[in-house]
C-alpha cells in the first residue's frame, strides 16, 4: 500500500461516518441497525422523506461521488431515477434489508475508488466540473453524518430509543 497521507485521512474519515467506531456516535450504518421495515417505511409528514428512502438516497449520492470521481457516464445505478426515490417506484429494491445491502455496496464502491487516488488527485477537477476531487469525498462524509443525524431523529420520532 503506497502511502498518501492525505487519501488515507480521507479513509479513516469516511469509514467513521459510515461505519466504524467514532467519537461523534452514531454513523449512518449504525443509525440503520436492526431497523424493521416498519419503521424504515414511517412517513412524518406527507411531504417529508422516510428512513427508507433516506438510505436509498444516500447509497445514490455515494454513486454519483464514485461516478464522477472516476470519469464514469451515468447510467450505472441500478434503480432508474436520481437523488431522492420511493419505495413504491422501486421495484428493484423489494426490502429495506436490499436498500441496506446496496448502500453498504455502493460505499465499498466509492472507498475503493478514493483509495486509488493519489494526494495530488484531490485537488484535481473532472472535465467540465467545478469542484475538486477533495471537496467531492469531504462532501459525501458530511452527507452520510447529516442523513445518520436525521435517521436518528426520525427514531426518536417514532419513540425509539437511542441505539435502536
Amino acid at each position: 500500500m503506497r502511502s498518501e497521507p492525505r487519501v488515507q485521512l480521507l479513509l479513516r474519515q469516511m469509514d467513521e461516518a459510515f461505519n466504524a467506531r467514532s467519537w461523534h456516535g452514531t454513523n449512518l450504518r449504525g443509525s440503520l441497525r436492526g431497523l424493521t421495515e416498519p419503521v424504515a417505511a414511517w412517513r412524518p409528514a406527507h411531504t417529508r422523506h422516510t428512513i427508507w428512502e433516506i438510505a436509498l438516497h444516500t447509497a445514490y449520492w455515494k454513486y454519483a461521488v464514485r461516478r464522477r470521481l472516476l470519469g464514469l457516464t451515468r447510467g450505472s445505478f441500478p434503480i432508474k431515477g436520481s437523488n431522492w426515490f420511493r419505495p413504491d417506484s422501486t421495484p428493484q429494491i423489494r426490502s429495506f434489508a436490499a436498500v441496506v445491502k446496496l448502500l453498504e455496496s455502493e460505499h465499498r464502491a466509492l472507498r475503493e475508488a478514493v483509495a486509488t487516488l493519489r494526494d495530488a488527485d484531490l485537488e484535481r477537477r473532472a472535465p467540465s466540473r467545478t469542484t475538486t476531487n477533495l471537496t467531492l469525498i469531504t462532501g459525501i462524509i458530511a452527507h452520510d453524518l447529516y442523513h445518520a443525524g436525521q435517521i436518528q431523529l426520525l427514531k426518536r420520532l417514532q419513540g425509539l430509543k437511542r441505539g435502536r
